[in-house]
């Protein structure tokens, strides 16, 4: 190793290490100043610890695959679908602490859309968090058994983004459900959660199992919330159909 990649390797400058030869080919070639020589260095520096950063926050928001908001098919949209899509993707609704609630049978696209704007929160610098309901619960009682509950709910508020996917295929005991309604409860109106359900809110009793936390549940993750409502062919079902056809 040259010294200058062992002071880059001691100072944790990779971008310097690996590419200082040709910084300074380039640089030379283009008869730029030392200035610019310089810029040019800690530009790379910094874009690589930029996408480093939105990598590790990816990473730690542990989606189960990458959808990209951009691959998102719109014509399977209805229109006012499709432009309250293309609206949320300012995430400004993280910035004011609302919620989203998309609503839809299975296949609408509800997950992708969820997963594109969580992915595009890391991208902006934001802490993300996905995660199925049914699975949120059994962390929280196993963090309960193991007496860390306490330490769970303050790594969960301070999540800039949560979502819960997968909210009505599994109903829940009383006490998952009051684990759930007080851990949300907690972010309310301070930090956004999206959700995802394939029933509607008249029908969450039958997950919930109590008429008044259901209400209360409701309530608070619906106040000043983007509900959207997905009335559309289910796009998994079309794929398989016109696979079968061609």
């Amino acid at each position: 190793m040259s010294n200058i990649e062992k002071l880059a390797y001691k100072l944790h400058l990779p971008f310097t290490r690996n590419n200082y030869q040709e910084c300074i080919s380039e640089s030379m070639d283009k008869q730029h100043s030392y200035e610019q020589f310089l810029e040019s260095i800690l530009e790379g520096e910094f874009n690589l610890r930029s996408q480093n950063g939105v990598n590790n926050r990816i990473k730690n928001a542990r989606f189960p695959y990458l959808k990209y908001i951009e691959d998102l098919k719109y014509d399977n949209f209805p229109l006012e679908i499709s432009n309250k899509i293309r609206e949320l993707q300012s995430l400004s609704f993280i910035d004011q602490g609302r919620n989203i609630i998309f609503v839809g049978n299975p296949g609408v696209g509800k997950t992708h859309t969820s997963i594109g704007l969580g992915i595009k929160a890391c991208m902006k610098g934001k802490t993300v968090l996905y995660i199925t309901v049914p699975n949120l619960i059994t962390e929280l009682k196993e963090s309960m058994t193991l007496n860390q509950l306490t330490s769970y709910k303050k790594k969960f508020i301070n999540y800039d983004l949560v979502i819960l996917d997968e909210l009505g295929y599994i109903a829940f005991d009383k006490q998952g459900s009051e684990l759930l309604f007080n851990l949300l409860s907690m972010r309310n109106e301070t930090k956004s959660i999206i959700i995802t359900t394939n029933l509607t809110f008249n029908r969450w009793e039958e997950i919930f199992n109590d008429p008044t936390l259901t209400a209360a549940m409701v309530d608070r993750l619906t106040h000043k919330a983007y509900v959207i409502n997905i009335k559309s062919e289910s796009y998994r079902l079309k794929e398989t159909k016109e696979w079968l056809t061609a």
